[in-house]
This record gives C-alpha cells, sequence and structure tokens, in this order.
C-alpha cells in the first residue's frame, strides 16, 4: 500500500492571539487531494498546532488513507505524539487524546518534525486563515483575567 503525507501547521500572532490552522493532504504520488486554511480563534500556537493536527488526520481517514506520514513544524507535538514527550499543560491534554485515538484508524502513522522550510504550503495556509479570520472579525475582544488561562 503506498503512503500519503500530512502537511500540518497551526499557529497565533502573539501567544496566545488569533489563530489559524492549515492542513495539506498529498497523495503517494504527490498529488494534493485536500487542503485546509482555517481561522480558530483566539488560541496559543501549541492548541493551533494540535487541531491543525486534528483536523488532518479527520481528513485523511475521510479520504480512507491507510498510510500515513504526518510532517509538523512543532517538536513538542511530533514527539508528544510518539510519546517521547509527556503531556504536561492540562489544556494540550484532551487535544493530544483525541489526536491518538484518530492516530489508530491508520494501519502505520508516523510523526515526523521538520523545518518550516520543509512545511512551507501548510505554514502560508496557516498565515491566510489568519488574515481572513481578522478580517472576518474587526471588532474581537480577547479574553482577559481567569477566562483566557481555561481555555488553554
Amino acid at each position: 500500500m503506498a503512503v500519503h503525507r500530512l502537511h500540518t501547521d497551526g499557529g497565533a500572532r502573539g501567544n496566545p492571539g488569533p489563530a489559524g490552522i492549515g492542513i495539506v493532504l498529498e497523495s503517494p504520488e504527490g498529488e494534493v487531494i485536500d487542503e485546509v486554511a482555517k481561522g480558530i480563534g483566539w488560541a496559543t500556537n501549541n492548541v493551533a498546532e494540535y487541531k491543525a493536527l486534528i483536523e488532518g488526520l479527520e481528513r485523511a481517514a475521510a479520504h480512507r488513507v491507510k498510510e500515513l506520514v504526518v510532517f509538523l513544524d512543532s517538536l513538542l507535538v511530533a514527539e508528544q505524539m510518539r510519546g517521547k514527550y509527556k503531556v504536561k499543560h492540562k489544556g494540550l491534554k484532551p487535544l493530544h487524546a483525541v489526536a491518538k485515538e484518530l492516530a489508530r484508524r491508520f494501519d502505520s502513522i508516523k510523526f515526523e518534525a521538520v523545518p518550516r522550510s520543509e512545511n512551507a504550503e501548510a505554514d502560508r495556509l496557516v498565515n491566510e486563515a489568519i488574515d481572513r479570520w481578522l478580517d472576518e472579525n474587526p471588532n474581537f475582544e480577547p479574553p482577559s483575567g481567569p477566562e483566557q488561562e481555561e481555555l488553554f
């Protein structure tokens, strides 16, 4: 069976800040079969990275992908998904659990941390998504105080 490639990225302008996700799913031949650029509101970089990974895994499963290599420019998320780093932050634990559960849908899955330059298209989609979200939400007020901490 042929291996598909999934590039995911999440980012926030500020940390936390307005955030977005970018996803590129490629066939074994390198053809783009799905891509996403979506604003997700106010989040930290790590939350955005996990949300991108979750959406990417959902999309790959919907395309009936069986073997997958996931490329992320977040060493933290890649190592947490490989089980090499513990998930300590309470806001990331539920996202990690969802991602691990989704990863079980694949016959074979690997997580590779890559430099941002090797994840350029997903990174471009993140920035496009954040720009669009900011344009669509010009009056957005960021959360403050304890409720901001509870979100992440």
